[in-house]
């Protein structure tokens, strides 16, 4: 089982590339980060957390973009992976954010994994454009849209939100496939659609039933026919010595633990304790 760090970017604190780099040199597999282009101070949209319309963290408000964020990360780093946890795609253009990702994956060698949520600020959505009730229908769309232009020669789309006619697109992804996570709460529903869309699943914070869930999109990635195990990354548990042999053994691929995004020395030392936690073996210094 791979280990994880997310980082929830910030105009404070350390930056995505020192972040990147302590994780690198601490033995961490996966550097993530997430995404939030604005918040809108009317809406609707309640908070999973929450339950109302208040956020847990005012960091929603000062999130940095997560490509250029990724970037940076990948330019100081190199076996790290660079990951999105979650990515908001709906919320730019099919064709451009496809060419970001891919160059990112030129770049950095191979080590990009996109990590998608279907979006629980529909309010935020909607200033893009994206009804409440499509939103899993135009996320669908993007990511087929964008496969299109990483895989094909001559690449072309026609849906109902994402239409393109026979087009050339370079550079293509070093990877055969960019890894795509889908970042939901575990429903039947959900998995159904990691099944048909995706190539595994990105827990909430808030999941409780994580080894149980396991096995239900296992069995549902056998009903659609799919190849393997699906992809799993557990985020937020403790780093308990059982809990992680449990979540090891149910089918859980990588473990992701939040980072603070306090001043640099603080998150140096944070990142050594955790690493000594996890047996890593490798303890940075401040």
């Amino acid at each position: 089982m791979r280990y994880g760090i997310v980082l929830f970017t910030s105009d404070r604190g350390i930056t995505p590339a020192a972040a990147a780099q302590a994780a690198e040199s601490a033995g961490f597999d996966t550097f993530y980060v997430p995404e939030h282009t604005h918040i809108p101070v009317k809406r609707t949209a309640a908070h999973p957390r929450t339950g109302d319309a208040s956020l847990p963290d005012d960091r929603y408000l000062r999130t940095l973009d997560p490509w250029v964020s990724l970037a940076t990360a990948a330019s100081v780093t190199t076996r790290i992976r660079v990951a999105a946890a979650v990515a908001l795609p709906v919320e730019s253009d099919a064709i451009t954010l496809a060419k970001t990702i891919a160059t990112l994956d030129h770049l950095s060698g191979g080590r990009v994994t996109l990590g998608v949520g279907f979006g629980w600020n529909t309010d935020e959505l909607a200033d893009h454009g994206v009804p409440a009730g499509k939103r899993r229908t135009v996320l669908r769309e993007y990511l087929d849209a964008m496969h299109a232009l990483w895989t094909d020669e001559v690449a072309s789309h026609d849906g109902e939100h994402v239409a393109f006619g026979p087009s050339w697109a370079w550079p293509k992804p070093v990877q055969e496939r960019i890894p795509v996570l889908v970042g939901a709460v575990g429903t039947e529903r959900t998995f159904r659609w990691i099944a048909r869309s995706a190539d595994g699943w990105l827990t909430t914070p808030s999941e409780v039933d994580v080894e149980e869930n396991v096995g239900l999109l296992r069995e549902i990635w056998r009903a659609e026919g799919r190849a393997g195990e699906p992809e799993v990354a557990a985020l937020g548990p403790r780093p308990d010595p059982e809990g992680l042999a449990r979540l090891e053994a149910a089918g859980v691929t990588e473990v992701i633990f939040g980072l603070p995004d306090r001043e640099p020395a603080e998150v140096l030392a944070w990142l050594g304790r955790l690493a000594g936690k996890l047996d890593h073996g490798t303890l940075i210094r401040p």
